[in-house]
């Protein structure tokens, strides 16, 4: 943790922001044990080895925690070789991709994917998980740029509100109790005219024909052999068919066998594991952010279902 990242905290106990930190162990900038204590009501969090842990270690991500964690890189650009990410981050967002200057929030980081293409286009980067990937994210991505990482709760942020340029939130409102609160959620952090980039999955009839909704409930360990049968039904007859085996296929992304492999891996654990699942329609999500003061207002259809962004009024 960098020892300056404490001014822009709050207690979640009294929401002062009169807090001080206790080290162990530390360089002239970089805490790494530690802990975080407000002067007003005494509440403390721990830091452990460089992160602070603002919630219980064990929850209902500790899926999402275990995959991030085992597939550390597999999908991080520097690792491909390939501009996956940084197409996806900047498709979806719409940003200048020079961010200098910028601070922005990125909300469930898994291991750090995003974090990454934002550290190298120069912004100041705040980032958070809710499970134990933000481990694979520091080890990724620590030494980057001027990154501040912690483990907290979309619902309950220990940050100052209205601090940020531009908040992130890609591949996470899905998996939350309530999206919509989450949402709410997001949009405090957001300053006057600041933005907000969020996508979720796609809800209508056709989304709840697919395998993950009839196999999740009896899912706890996919068959890798089925992997080359959804490549092979990808070549004949594109996504369509490919849908028929109930394993994700990358094949068309340019990866390579074994990187293929990987991510075909990590996502098909990703549809199958999640404790939440909650896809939201596209005039849902347009609605979100008409009511909630955001103009330029953009919702489309992406890779991982609908898109929006907007800029606070």
């Amino acid at each position: 943790m960098n020892k300056n990242f404490i001014k822009e905290l709050v207690c979640l106990n009294c929401y002062s922001d009169e807090l001080n930190l206790r080290t162990n162990g530390m360089d002239s900038e970089k805490i790494y044990d530690g802990e975080i204590f407000c002067n007003n009501c005494s509440h403390h969090v721990n830091i452990i080895n460089g992160i602070p842990r603002f919630i219980n270690q064990d929850n209902y991500t500790d899926n999402f925690g275990l995959q991030w964690n085992i597939h550390s890189k597999a999908q991080l650009d520097s690792f491909t070789k390939l501009s996956i990410t940084h197409d996806r981050l900047f498709n979806v967002t719409g940003w200048k991709q020079d961010l200098k200057g910028e601070k922005i929030l990125e909300v469930g980081s898994g291991a750090g994917r995003f974090t990454e293409v934002l550290l190298e286009s120069g912004a100041e980067v705040t980032s958070f998980d809710y499970s134990n990937a933000v481990v694979a994210n520091y080890n990724n991505n620590f030494n980057k740029g001027k990154l501040n990482l912690f483990q907290g709760d979309i619902l309950n942020i220990p940050l100052r509100k209205q601090s940020y340029d531009k908040v992130l939130c890609l591949g996470v409102l899905q998996h939350t109790p309530d999206p919509y609160v989450s949402f709410l959620k997001l949009i405090e952090m957001v300053r006057s005219g600041g933005c907000i980039a969020i996508d979720i999955y796609k809800k209508n009839y056709l989304s709840y024909l697919q395998w993950k909704y009839f196999l999740r409930p009896i899912t706890k360990n996919m068959n890798k052999e089925l992997l080359p049968i959804a490549k092979a039904f990808r070549k004949i007859g594109g996504s369509p068919l490919a849908r028929l085996i109930p394993v994700v296929d990358y094949s068309h992304l340019g990866l390579n066998k074994e990187l293929n492999r990987e991510w075909s891996i990590l996502d098909t654990f990703d549809m199958y594991s999640p404790a939440y699942d909650n896809p939201k329609s596209f005039t849902e999500i347009k609605s979100w952010l008409t009511k909630n003061n955001f103009e330029n207002i953009n919702v489309n259809f992406g890779i991982n279902g609908i898109t929006g962004t907007g800029r606070k009024k």
